[in-house]
């Protein structure tokens, strides 16, 4: 019974140890990653629409396209939208040819396709539909995204990162505790970012109902910090 004894403990001293144990043991340090998650109800809408229009004349094509877009800068002005919340985004004027001839040579030019989108900022989220509705009736075709947001996140930052903080030192405390040893002082913060929840997409043919209804929902912001603890002696 003895030599087994002593064999048990000569072969559990000879097992190499892993990676994060040898680490751990060297260096008396704990490393641990914590992660925050609040939600908030947004109060803001990013929205990215535009107008699209077609003609066998690349001149006209522009022209038209201006137009709407024209139609639609004004209707955002008349709905109260103040300009430092309005931008003219993407412009461009793509040839529409006809399909690939058969020996492999471009087709002919059929029509020119003139482009071009306008970002909103929208602050109050009671008139998103109504708003979107307007813009339709004006001209604009395409909708290219909508996503929701915050007009201050700050606030709502901070709480994410101190539940991560939170959420850190309780995994520390109770690896600390099922390994049976104590923790020391903060060795170092690291923030790892912060992060939102996915914009909502949405589609014109969708925008285009009358009264479309829009729901915002909640926002997850989150946040990730690793924090890096001294072992007590």
């Amino acid at each position: 019974m003895r030599m087994f004894k002593v064999l048990c403990v000569a072969m559990a001293t000879a097992l190499p140890l892993s990676p994060l144990m040898a680490e751990t043991a060297a260096s008396g340090k704990l490393v641990v990653t914590g992660e925050g998650r609040v939600a908030a109800v947004p109060d803001m809408a990013l929205i990215t629409l535009g107008a699209v229009a077609e003609d066998a004349e690349a001149g006209l094509a522009m022209r038209q396209m201006s137009e709407r877009i024209a139609a639609i800068h004004q209707r955002l002005e008349d709905a109260g939208i103040a300009p430092r919340d309005i931008q003219t985004g993407q412009l461009s004027l793509v040839p529409r040819r006809a399909q690939p001839k058969a020996n492999g040579g471009q087709g002919e030019i059929e029509a020119f396709i003139a482009a071009s989108d306008v970002t909103i900022r929208l602050r109050d989220l009671g008139t998103l539909g109504q708003l979107l509705d307007m813009a339709v009736a004006d001209g604009a075709n395409t909708l290219r995204g909508l996503r929701f947001d915050l007009q201050e996140p700050g606030p709502v930052e901070d709480e994410a990162l101190r539940a991560a903080v939170a959420d850190a030192r309780r995994k520390a405390e109770l690896l600390a505790e099922a390994a049976g040893i104590g923790l020391g002082p903060i060795l170092s913060i690291e923030e790892n970012g912060m992060g939102s929840a996915r914009p909502m997409r949405a589609t014109m043919a969708s925008a285009m109902r009358e009264g479309m209804p829009v729901a915002a929902g909640e926002l997850d912001v989150e946040a990730v910090v690793t924090i890096t603890w001294a072992l007590a002696q």
